[in-house]
């Protein structure tokens, strides 16, 4: 793919939030706009969102940013996240909206860099597919490409890109 077939970024977002975990990761963002259930509503075998009525239901979060408003259900949700660790289905970061024991005691045995409580609603700033740089140590979150969402079309090969 030429640089000119490259669907166009946009990117700049900064978002400062409360350290959970510290560390620095960079990858895609996976955004839910509902709270994830840990207990029976993810499965650590595969990291996929298995909660019949969750909009991302289907969806596996492993090696992706995970960005969600806060952990819901019972305190086994701490567990269920350890177990994607063992088992190396977890996401490689968490940012939510909302500090809750069952968020917070999550990240730490996850062992994955976390940021929460932001100047700014993380769901509703990101996307799912931006690539973006959680740098919790710091307090940081940063956007650096949202890819275009309109697909380009090669004229010479009739494909979508």
């Amino acid at each position: 793919m030429t640089d000119l077939q490259r669907p166009a970024t946009r990117a700049g977002v900064v978002l400062r939030g409360r350290t959970v975990v510290p560390g620095v990761v960079t990858g895609e963002a996976l955004v839910s706009p509902e709270t994830i259930s840990g207990w029976g509503g993810i499965d650590p075998a595969t990291g996929t969102i298995i909660e019949a009525r969750h909009p991302l239901a289907g969806v596996c979060f492993t090696g992706k940013i995970l960005v969600f408003p806060g952990a819901k259900g019972s305190s086994g949700w701490s567990g269920f996240f350890q177990t994607t660790r063992l088992l190396g289905t977890a996401p490689i970061g968490m940012v939510f909206a909302v500090t809750t024991t069952k968020a917070a005691l999550g990240a730490v045995v996850t062992r994955v860099p976390a940021l929460a409580d932001l100047d700014a609603d993380p769901v509703a700033v990101l996307r799912t597919g931006d690539r973006i740089r959680l740098d919790a140590t710091a307090g940081v979150v940063e956007q650096l490409d949202r890819p275009d969402r309109t697909a380009l079309t090669d004229t010479t090969a009739g494909e979508d890109r």
